[in-house]
């Protein structure tokens, strides 16, 4: 066994411990790289059977269109089921509000319609591709994650992890977020995927867009953006290392068009992927405080 075979044998150990102690699991699902490879776990985790649980999209109305394309695309060939959550039914129920201004993004707002949508179908678990070596917040947190009766994190309240044992009790109206991948780096998950052939959208690979700089970095040219005359629209050959909503995510310049190339270009990178995520950079605590609040 190769560190590839330790790291999936680890991460499918960890998707049935949540199919054996918890009775409404799900899975979070963005169509980014790391979901989809939770996805191609949890295939080799219960195949040939169905999964026990359902993939839970959080829809901010600002996605890349070639993720919901290819969401809609995965699901179909899976056979499996898909729970949607839009944040624009949170924004006309008056649950929260859009954001004004030209950074202007949905992102802090998936929180709410995500814990409604917990809420909605009682999960006790939600399944997510985060990593430890993603950011700092991260770093800290365990692989079975609890949260409070408001979904909310808690640092001093985790549970200590001692050779692979995980406690998945909680009480009534709590629920668990569980890392099946925490342990994994940016670098294991493409080694993972090439070799595994997995597909994923076409984002992440090297292609010419219409992007603008902004706030030092390279967004796709979308209407959400609320470009004005102040932005420069330039066609770019880039591709994104991270996904999520359109109005946070941002693109590197790149030649990579395969994925051995994605491997290379990672390796001489000295910045994190999250570093072009916006949403990270409005504080040093930005992600725990969201994580806080209840964010994925």
């Amino acid at each position: 066994m190769d560190y590839l075979d330790h790291l999936e044998a680890e991460a499918i150990y960890i998707l049935r411990e949540v199919a054996g102690q918890f009775e409404k699991p799900a899975l979070l699902f963005s169509g980014g790289k790391d979901s989809i490879t939770l996805v191609h776990l949890a295939e080799k985790a219960f195949r040939p059977g169905k999964f026990p649980f359902p993939l839970v999209h959080i829809d901010t109305g600002h996605n890349f269109p070639e993720t919901i394309a290819f969401r809609d695309e995965l699901v179909a060939r899976l056979g499996e089921r898909l729970i949607v959550g839009y944040v624009q039914d949170s924004i006309d129920a008056g649950k929260v509000v859009e954001q004004k201004g030209k950074n202007a993004s949905r992102n802090a707002l998936q929180t709410v319609t995500l814990l409604d949508t917990i809420a909605e179908h009682g999960f006790d678990a939600c399944i997510g591709g985060a990593r430890r070596d993603e950011e700092k917040a991260r770093a800290k947190e365990r692989i079975f994650s609890v949260r409070d009766e408001f979904g909310q994190w808690d640092p001093k309240r985790q549970r200590p992890e001692l050779w692979n044992i995980y406690n998945g009790r909680i009480q009534k109206g709590e629920n668990v977020r569980v890392f099946p991948i925490s342990n994994w780096t940016e670098l294991d998950v493409w080694n993972y995927i090439r070799r595994e052939n997995i597909k994923l959208p076409s984002i992440y690979f090297s292609h010419e867009r219409d992007v603008i700089t902004r706030n030092g970095q390279l967004m796709a040219a979308a209407e959400f953006l609320n470009i004005d005359h102040e932005d420069v629209i330039e066609y770019r050959k880039v591709r994104f290392r991270t996904v999520g909503d359109m109005t946070c995510t941002a693109a590197v310049p790149s030649e990579a068009y395969h994925i051995d190339d994605i491997i290379e270009e990672i390796r001489l990178s000295k910045i994190s992927e999250r570093g072009a995520r916006m949403d990270d950079k409005v504080s040093e605590a930005a992600m725990e405080d969201r994580k806080k609040s209840g964010y994925f």
